[in-house]
């Protein structure tokens, strides 16, 4: 990795450069380089955690002088319990996963000594444009270089100091391995972000991972396919046959677990059968943990028999289109199943959706006609990341509907090329005519 002072354009070109040549090294090359980083990374976290503290106690002021989101500060911090360590955790498990690169997917016989294969490939170079979170710069490192991609990132001003501590680290080890440090390079400075999104020849795919203002712009502002979503409108469907102690204990834990995460809980559909009997149970634990239900009249009045007064404030149409990032739940009541599956349609961001229930086939039909790039029956929406499904980590959540959906991990940073061996074949022998050959067309093993 290098903190580069190249030309965008320059930038760019060798980044291009460099994924030629990062795609043809061996399984072996890429993961050593992994545990280089991973080495270092550990060795340096007393520097890494300084220059984070630095990067917060800006934050923090800024924040106190309204010119920052106090969930842009949460995401910042490099010191919460674990958070480091999940960091490192997450370059082992990248490096553990098989190779994604040259994997065979489709075998075909196309006639006698005439194969066709379809391969697994890098997509080549990577722009990842995003904030706050420090831990972004390794945790991309890592998938971009197991899965052969160059990439180029960009971070937020918020976090620039624990950016270059994090870079020069990672450059340094990159040093010793057969890993170009033009593979991953940082550029620090926001005017060049225009620059690189007009440069549709040299890279292949933006990738931001911030608000919903970041994700508009890249969108509207570059001819590159951008993978993404702009915000994490999560919703969950309370049934009335849900157990009382399960539906609190997944609600509590989608909301108040990491509430600044774009897999939180933000918004909870009450089925109107639920409302006397399930839900002030749930508001409760809600509230019990700080928790300030935005509620239309049937569910205020319903919790104000557990908790009254206490946190719970009339909602408005807005609140029902609002990422909080923060301890605060829009609350409202429907009718049932269908109107639920309407709403998270109409009003969510095909982010991460759930339903409680008992009923199987309404957990099905849930399922089934939601529009979103993860559905869960019974679980917490926090369960939408790429470390808890196993992916090692994620270059992050995509609500797209093509390519990749949901947490991208090396899966999504591949694509395929397709592989033709002949010996001198040519197409114009093939036909229905008399004489012509017939393609085969016969599936082999992989």
């Amino acid at each position: 990795m290098s903190l580069t002072s190249a030309s965008p354009l320059e930038c760019a070109q060798s980044a291009k450069s460099a994924s030629h040549l990062l795609a043809t090294l061996p399984t072996s090359s890429r993961n050593d380089a992994l545990t280089s980083i991973h080495a270092a990374l550990l060795s340096s976290r007393e520097s890494i955690l300084d220059a984070n503290a630095r990067d917060l106690e800006s934050a923090r002021k800024a924040a106190a002088d309204s010119q920052l989101s106090s969930s842009l500060v949460s995401r910042l911090d490099l010191n919460k319990p674990g958070k480091y360590e999940d960091m490192l955790k997450g370059i082992l498990d990248v490096r553990d996963l098989p190779d994604p690169v040259g994997q065979v997917t489709l075998r075909t016989l196309l006639d006698d000594n005439l194969t066709l294969e379809r391969v697994t490939c890098p997509i080549g170079v990577l722009l990842i444009i995003f904030e706050a979170r420090p831990e972004v710069i390794a945790n991309i490192a890592a998938l971009a270089i197991k899965s052969g991609n160059a990439a180029i990132l960009k971070g937020g001003k918020e976090s620039t100091e624990s950016f270059v501590a994090i870079s020069t680290v990672i450059s340094q080890a990159l040093s010793t391995t057969a890993v170009p440090n033009s593979a991953i390079q940082l550029v620090t400075t926001r005017d060049v972000i225009p620059e690189l999104l007009a440069l549709d020849s040299e890279i292949d795919l933006v990738i931001p991972r911030g608000g919903n203002e970041l994700v508009r712009y890249v969108k509207d502002n570059t001819k590159i396919p951008v993978l993404g979503h702009a915000d994490g409108l999560c919703s969950v469907y309370l049934d009335p046959t849900a157990d009382p102690k399960m539906a609190a204990d997944v609600i509590v834990d989608a909301k108040t677990s990491y509430p600044a995460a774009c897999n939180a809980l933000e918004t909870l559909l009450v089925h109107k059968d639920a409302v006397d009997t399930i839900f002030p149970t749930v508001a409760s634990a809600l509230v019990a943990k700080g928790v300030e239900l935005r509620c239309d009249p049937l569910t205020k009045a319903a919790a104000q028999t557990i908790v009254p007064n206490a946190g719970i404030l009339d909602a408005t149409e807005q609140d029902y289109h609002t990422e909080f990032l923060s301890l605060t739940l829009a609350v409202k009541v429907v009718n049932g199943l269908e109107e639920a599956i309407r709403h998270i349609n109409t009003h969510g961001s095909h982010h991460t959706d759930v339903i409680l229930t008992s009923s199987a086939a309404d957990a099905e039909r849930f399922m089934a006609a939601v529009d979103s790039a993860g559905v869960y029956h019974n679980a917490s929406t926090r369960f939408a990341d790429g470390m808890r499904y196993g992916f090692g980590t994620e270059v992050g959540i995509s609500t797209n509907k093509i390519h990749s959906r949901g947490p991208v991990g090396l899966e999504g940073l591949m694509i395929y090329k397709y592989k033709i061996r002949g010996q001198g074949h040519t197409t114009a022998v093939y036909g229905e005519g008399e004489g012509k050959r017939r393609y085969r067309h016969e599936r082999l093993p992989l």
